[in-house]
Protein backbone atom coordinates (compact mmCIF):
# COMPACT_ATOMS: atom_id res chain seq x y z
CA UNK A 1 0.00 0.00 0.00
CA UNK A 2 2.57 2.44 0.87
CA UNK A 3 2.28 5.79 2.68
CA UNK A 4 -0.61 7.43 2.77
CA UNK A 5 -1.05 11.08 4.03
CA UNK A 6 -4.22 11.92 6.73
CA UNK A 7 -5.93 15.52 7.96
CA UNK A 8 -5.37 16.41 10.95
CA UNK A 9 -8.38 16.87 12.30
CA UNK A 10 -11.51 14.63 9.96
CA UNK A 11 -9.53 11.48 9.36
CA UNK A 12 -11.52 10.35 6.99
CA UNK A 13 -12.81 13.22 4.19
CA UNK A 14 -12.96 10.48 0.93
CA UNK A 15 -15.91 9.67 -1.05
CA UNK A 16 -16.76 6.49 -2.60
CA UNK A 17 -18.75 5.73 -5.46
CA UNK A 18 -21.71 4.61 -3.43
CA UNK A 19 -21.67 8.10 -1.64
CA UNK A 20 -21.15 9.40 -5.38
CA UNK A 21 -24.95 7.43 -6.38
CA UNK A 22 -26.50 8.75 -3.29
CA UNK A 23 -25.81 12.75 -3.92
CA UNK A 24 -27.39 12.04 -7.64
CA UNK A 25 -30.26 10.25 -5.75
CA UNK A 26 -30.86 12.81 -3.97
CA UNK A 27 -29.73 11.52 -1.00
CA UNK A 28 -27.54 14.47 1.23
CA UNK A 29 -29.81 16.95 -0.72
CA UNK A 30 -29.81 20.11 1.87
CA UNK A 31 -32.61 20.14 4.31
CA UNK A 32 -32.94 23.80 4.43
CA UNK A 33 -33.83 25.89 1.31
CA UNK A 34 -31.63 28.37 0.37
CA UNK A 35 -31.73 32.14 -0.90
CA UNK A 36 -31.59 31.95 -4.84
CA UNK A 37 -29.27 34.56 -6.25
CA UNK A 38 -30.88 37.64 -8.14
CA UNK A 39 -30.62 37.38 -11.53
CA UNK A 40 -27.24 38.48 -12.85
CA UNK A 41 -25.78 38.81 -9.45
CA UNK A 42 -22.38 40.87 -9.13
CA UNK A 43 -20.81 41.04 -5.84
CA UNK A 44 -20.56 44.93 -4.34
CA UNK A 45 -16.90 46.12 -4.08
CA UNK A 46 -15.51 49.31 -4.34
CA UNK A 47 -13.67 48.92 -7.31
CA UNK A 48 -10.43 51.17 -7.62
CA UNK A 49 -7.81 51.86 -10.44
CA UNK A 50 -5.28 49.94 -10.87
CA UNK A 51 -1.94 51.20 -9.50
CA UNK A 52 1.31 49.31 -11.88
CA UNK A 53 3.76 50.09 -9.33
CA UNK A 54 2.43 48.55 -6.37
CA UNK A 55 1.32 44.69 -6.33
CA UNK A 56 -1.30 42.93 -7.88
CA UNK A 57 -2.98 39.83 -8.07
CA UNK A 58 -5.77 38.83 -11.43
CA UNK A 59 -8.08 36.22 -10.79
CA UNK A 60 -7.52 33.80 -14.05
CA UNK A 61 -10.05 31.23 -12.89
CA UNK A 62 -11.05 28.69 -10.34
CA UNK A 63 -7.97 28.24 -8.14
CA UNK A 64 -5.50 30.14 -10.84
CA UNK A 65 -4.17 33.45 -9.58
CA UNK A 66 -1.10 35.82 -11.14
CA UNK A 67 0.30 37.69 -8.62
CA UNK A 68 2.55 39.97 -9.74
CA UNK A 69 4.93 42.00 -6.38
CA UNK A 70 7.90 43.74 -7.23
CA UNK A 71 8.88 41.86 -10.39
CA UNK A 72 8.62 38.55 -8.69
CA UNK A 73 5.51 36.78 -10.81
CA UNK A 74 3.61 33.97 -9.10
CA UNK A 75 1.19 31.41 -11.08
CA UNK A 76 -1.59 29.68 -8.03
CA UNK A 77 -2.98 26.23 -9.38
CA UNK A 78 -2.72 27.18 -13.10
CA UNK A 79 -5.39 25.51 -15.38
CA UNK A 80 -6.07 26.47 -18.89
CA UNK A 81 -7.51 23.56 -20.18
CA UNK A 82 -10.99 23.02 -21.43
CA UNK A 83 -12.03 20.17 -18.93
CA UNK A 84 -10.49 19.33 -15.91
CA UNK A 85 -10.31 15.28 -16.28
CA UNK A 86 -8.02 12.60 -16.94
CA UNK A 87 -9.49 12.44 -20.58
CA UNK A 88 -9.82 15.11 -22.69
CA UNK A 89 -13.15 14.12 -24.01
CA UNK A 90 -14.77 13.94 -20.90
CA UNK A 91 -15.82 15.49 -17.74
CA UNK A 92 -16.03 18.84 -16.39
CA UNK A 93 -16.29 21.31 -18.70
CA UNK A 94 -15.10 25.01 -18.30
CA UNK A 95 -17.79 27.23 -18.01
CA UNK A 96 -16.44 30.04 -19.46
CA UNK A 97 -13.23 31.10 -21.92
CA UNK A 98 -10.24 31.90 -20.27
CA UNK A 99 -9.73 35.77 -19.47
CA UNK A 100 -6.05 35.52 -21.09
CA UNK A 101 -3.62 32.93 -22.72
CA UNK A 102 -0.33 31.25 -21.59
CA UNK A 103 1.38 32.96 -24.16
CA UNK A 104 0.20 36.51 -22.82
CA UNK A 105 1.95 35.88 -19.60
CA UNK A 106 5.32 37.83 -19.78
CA UNK A 107 7.27 35.78 -17.28
CA UNK A 108 6.40 33.42 -14.42
CA UNK A 109 9.06 33.20 -11.66
CA UNK A 110 7.02 30.40 -9.58
CA UNK A 111 3.88 27.98 -9.83
CA UNK A 112 2.84 26.74 -6.56
CA UNK A 113 0.38 23.64 -6.85
CA UNK A 114 -1.73 23.25 -3.65
CA UNK A 115 -2.30 19.40 -4.82
CA UNK A 116 -3.11 16.99 -7.43
CA UNK A 117 -6.71 16.64 -8.62
CA UNK A 118 -7.37 17.35 -12.10
CA UNK A 119 -8.98 20.62 -11.11
CA UNK A 120 -6.00 21.84 -9.79
CA UNK A 121 -3.16 20.28 -11.26
CA UNK A 122 -3.35 19.91 -14.91
CA UNK A 123 -0.64 18.33 -17.07
CA UNK A 124 -1.52 20.35 -20.59
CA UNK A 125 -1.16 23.89 -18.71
CA UNK A 126 1.83 22.68 -17.13
CA UNK A 127 3.81 21.62 -20.28
CA UNK A 128 2.72 24.77 -22.26
CA UNK A 129 3.40 26.48 -18.62
CA UNK A 130 7.07 24.50 -18.97
CA UNK A 131 7.86 24.92 -22.67
CA UNK A 132 7.39 29.11 -22.48
CA UNK A 133 8.86 29.40 -19.25
CA UNK A 134 11.63 26.71 -18.55
CA UNK A 135 13.54 28.78 -15.58
CA UNK A 136 10.18 28.21 -13.31
CA UNK A 137 10.29 26.71 -9.95
CA UNK A 138 7.51 24.58 -8.71
CA UNK A 139 6.41 24.42 -5.46
CA UNK A 140 4.58 21.45 -4.89
CA UNK A 141 3.54 19.02 -1.59
CA UNK A 142 5.13 16.27 -0.66
CA UNK A 143 5.10 13.39 -2.80
CA UNK A 144 4.30 15.05 -5.96
CA UNK A 145 7.94 15.70 -7.32
CA UNK A 146 8.21 12.20 -9.11
CA UNK A 147 5.25 13.61 -11.47
CA UNK A 148 6.90 16.68 -12.81
CA UNK A 149 10.26 14.53 -12.62
CA UNK A 150 8.36 12.32 -14.99
CA UNK A 151 7.57 14.80 -17.86
CA UNK A 152 10.96 16.31 -17.82
CA UNK A 153 10.59 18.87 -14.74
CA UNK A 154 13.05 19.18 -12.52
CA UNK A 155 13.38 22.53 -11.14
CA UNK A 156 10.71 21.06 -8.45
CA UNK A 157 10.68 21.93 -4.40
CA UNK A 158 8.56 19.45 -2.37
CA UNK A 159 7.15 21.03 0.84
CA UNK A 160 5.27 18.94 3.90
CA UNK A 161 3.14 21.09 6.65
CA UNK A 162 5.02 24.15 8.18
CA UNK A 163 8.34 23.60 5.74
CA UNK A 164 9.79 26.14 4.49
CA UNK A 165 11.96 27.61 1.10
CA UNK A 166 13.18 30.10 0.42
CA UNK A 167 14.32 32.07 -3.05
CA UNK A 168 16.48 34.87 -4.24
CA UNK A 169 16.38 35.73 -8.09
CA UNK A 170 19.32 38.08 -7.95
CA UNK A 171 20.49 41.03 -6.63
CA UNK A 172 17.82 43.40 -7.25
CA UNK A 173 14.75 41.19 -6.52
CA UNK A 174 13.22 40.03 -3.19
CA UNK A 175 13.61 37.51 -1.38
CA UNK A 176 10.42 35.06 -1.43
CA UNK A 177 9.68 32.70 1.08
CA UNK A 178 7.01 30.16 0.78
CA UNK A 179 5.66 28.15 4.00
CA UNK A 180 3.24 25.18 3.46
CA UNK A 181 0.35 24.68 5.80
CA UNK A 182 -2.14 22.24 6.43
CA UNK A 183 -5.29 21.91 4.64
CA UNK A 184 -7.90 19.62 5.12
CA UNK A 185 -8.59 17.79 1.90
CA UNK A 186 -7.34 14.52 0.16
CA UNK A 187 -5.25 13.93 -3.27
CA UNK A 188 -5.13 11.42 -6.12
CA UNK A 189 -5.36 10.91 -10.22
CA UNK A 190 -6.32 7.38 -9.92
CA UNK A 191 -8.03 4.70 -8.13
CA UNK A 192 -4.41 3.27 -7.11
CA UNK A 193 -2.79 6.98 -5.88
CA UNK A 194 -5.49 7.94 -3.18
CA UNK A 195 -4.11 10.32 -0.78
CA UNK A 196 -0.14 9.07 -1.60
CA UNK A 197 0.96 13.07 -2.24
CA UNK A 198 -0.11 15.37 0.00
CA UNK A 199 -2.17 18.32 -0.26
CA UNK A 200 -1.46 22.16 0.63
CA UNK A 201 -2.19 26.07 1.17
CA UNK A 202 0.98 27.94 1.18
CA UNK A 203 1.75 31.48 2.52
CA UNK A 204 4.53 33.47 -0.18
CA UNK A 205 6.15 36.01 2.06
CA UNK A 206 7.84 38.27 -0.44
CA UNK A 207 10.54 40.75 0.91
CA UNK A 208 11.79 43.55 -1.25
CA UNK A 209 14.97 45.60 0.27
CA UNK A 210 13.36 49.21 -0.28
CA UNK A 211 9.51 47.96 -0.20
CA UNK A 212 7.23 46.90 2.73
CA UNK A 213 6.77 42.82 2.74
CA UNK A 214 3.75 41.58 1.48
CA UNK A 215 2.59 38.40 2.08
CA UNK A 216 -0.13 36.28 0.22
CA UNK A 217 -2.02 33.09 1.39
CA UNK A 218 -3.00 30.81 -0.96
CA UNK A 219 -5.44 28.63 0.85
CA UNK A 220 -5.88 25.65 -1.87
CA UNK A 221 -8.52 23.57 -2.01
CA UNK A 222 -9.87 23.02 1.82
CA UNK A 223 -12.88 22.35 4.00
CA UNK A 224 -12.54 24.18 7.46
CA UNK A 225 -11.90 22.93 11.18
CA UNK A 226 -11.44 25.26 13.58
CA UNK A 227 -7.51 24.62 14.51
CA UNK A 228 -5.13 25.00 11.66
CA UNK A 229 -7.12 28.18 10.14
CA UNK A 230 -6.53 30.00 13.87
CA UNK A 231 -2.44 28.68 13.92
CA UNK A 232 -1.54 29.94 10.64
CA UNK A 233 -2.86 33.64 11.87
CA UNK A 234 -1.13 33.28 14.90
CA UNK A 235 1.77 31.93 12.86
CA UNK A 236 1.96 34.80 10.41
CA UNK A 237 0.43 37.66 12.29
CA UNK A 238 -0.08 39.90 9.23
CA UNK A 239 -1.34 38.45 5.94
CA UNK A 240 -2.12 41.26 3.34
CA UNK A 241 -4.11 38.97 0.63
CA UNK A 242 -5.78 35.43 1.28
CA UNK A 243 -7.01 33.60 -1.86
CA UNK A 244 -9.92 31.53 -0.42
CA UNK A 245 -12.23 29.39 -1.78
CA UNK A 246 -15.94 30.29 -1.57
CA UNK A 247 -17.22 27.36 -4.35
CA UNK A 248 -18.34 23.32 -4.26
CA UNK A 249 -19.80 23.08 -1.17
CA UNK A 250 -23.71 22.06 -2.28
CA UNK A 251 -25.26 19.71 -0.81
CA UNK A 252 -23.36 20.33 2.36
CA UNK A 253 -23.61 17.16 3.84
CA UNK A 254 -21.82 15.85 1.23
CA UNK A 255 -18.83 18.71 0.17
CA UNK A 256 -18.28 19.76 3.70
CA UNK A 257 -15.55 17.55 4.88
CA UNK A 258 -13.51 18.60 1.84
CA UNK A 259 -14.63 21.83 0.83
CA UNK A 260 -15.68 25.40 2.03
CA UNK A 261 -18.86 27.08 2.42
CA UNK A 262 -18.90 30.63 1.97
CA UNK A 263 -19.83 30.61 5.75
CA UNK A 264 -16.95 28.73 6.02
CA UNK A 265 -14.55 30.96 4.38
CA UNK A 266 -15.53 33.75 5.70
CA UNK A 267 -14.10 31.77 8.80
CA UNK A 268 -10.83 31.21 7.71
CA UNK A 269 -11.15 34.79 6.64
CA UNK A 270 -11.64 35.81 10.51
CA UNK A 271 -9.17 33.23 11.64
CA UNK A 272 -6.24 33.96 9.67
CA UNK A 273 -6.93 37.83 10.48
CA UNK A 274 -6.17 38.37 5.91
CA UNK A 275 -6.53 42.05 5.38
CA UNK A 276 -8.09 40.93 1.94
CA UNK A 277 -9.19 38.39 0.88
CA UNK A 278 -10.77 36.89 -2.79
CA UNK A 279 -12.78 34.41 -3.17
CA UNK A 280 -11.87 31.43 -5.68
CA UNK A 281 -13.46 27.78 -6.73
CA UNK A 282 -16.49 29.08 -8.35
CA UNK A 283 -17.56 30.00 -11.83
CA UNK A 284 -15.02 27.89 -13.86
CA UNK A 285 -15.86 24.24 -13.61
CA UNK A 286 -19.39 22.82 -12.12
CA UNK A 287 -18.12 20.25 -9.68
CA UNK A 288 -21.31 20.43 -7.28
CA UNK A 289 -25.11 21.46 -7.14
CA UNK A 290 -25.01 25.08 -6.30
CA UNK A 291 -25.98 27.78 -8.93
CA UNK A 292 -23.10 29.39 -10.81
CA UNK A 293 -23.40 33.13 -8.98
CA UNK A 294 -24.17 31.10 -5.28
CA UNK A 295 -21.07 31.21 -3.84
CA UNK A 296 -20.82 35.32 -3.95
CA UNK A 297 -24.03 35.82 -3.31
CA UNK A 298 -24.23 33.44 0.03
CA UNK A 299 -20.62 34.97 1.11
CA UNK A 300 -22.10 38.59 0.57
CA UNK A 301 -24.89 37.52 2.67
CA UNK A 302 -22.58 36.02 5.54
CA UNK A 303 -20.24 39.47 5.11
CA UNK A 304 -23.43 41.41 6.09
CA UNK A 305 -24.75 38.75 8.77
CA UNK A 306 -21.52 40.09 10.34
CA UNK A 307 -21.05 42.92 9.99
CA UNK A 308 -17.85 42.83 8.62
CA UNK A 309 -16.80 45.27 5.47
CA UNK A 310 -17.56 43.63 2.09
CA UNK A 311 -14.92 45.20 0.84
CA UNK A 312 -12.14 43.11 2.92
CA UNK A 313 -13.42 39.77 1.96
CA UNK A 314 -14.69 39.87 -2.12
CA UNK A 315 -15.58 37.91 -5.51
CA UNK A 316 -14.41 39.07 -8.74
CA UNK A 317 -15.18 38.29 -12.29
CA UNK A 318 -12.32 36.45 -13.89
CA UNK A 319 -9.67 38.20 -15.85
CA UNK A 320 -10.32 41.15 -12.80
CA UNK A 321 -6.99 42.64 -11.30
CA UNK A 322 -6.49 44.12 -8.24
CA UNK A 323 -3.95 45.49 -5.98
CA UNK A 324 -3.21 44.42 -2.77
Amino acid sequence: MGRRFTNHYIRNTRRGSLDFLLWQLGYFQDILPHVVPPANFSYPYRAEEVNLDRPMVTWVNHATFFIDAYDVKILTDPHWSKRCSPISIIGPKRQHAPPMEVEELEGVDFVIISHNHYDHLDARTVDLLHRRFPSIVWVVPLGLKKWFNRRGIHKVRELRWWEEAEFTLGKTLPKVTFTSVPAQHNSGRTLFDQDKTLWMGVVAKIAPSVHPVKTVYFVGDSAYNGFDFKKIGERFSSLDLCLCPIGTYKPERFMRTVHSSPQDAVNIHEDTKAKLSIGMHWKTFKLSSEHQYQPPFDLYREMKKRRLNPNTFIAIEPGVTLNW
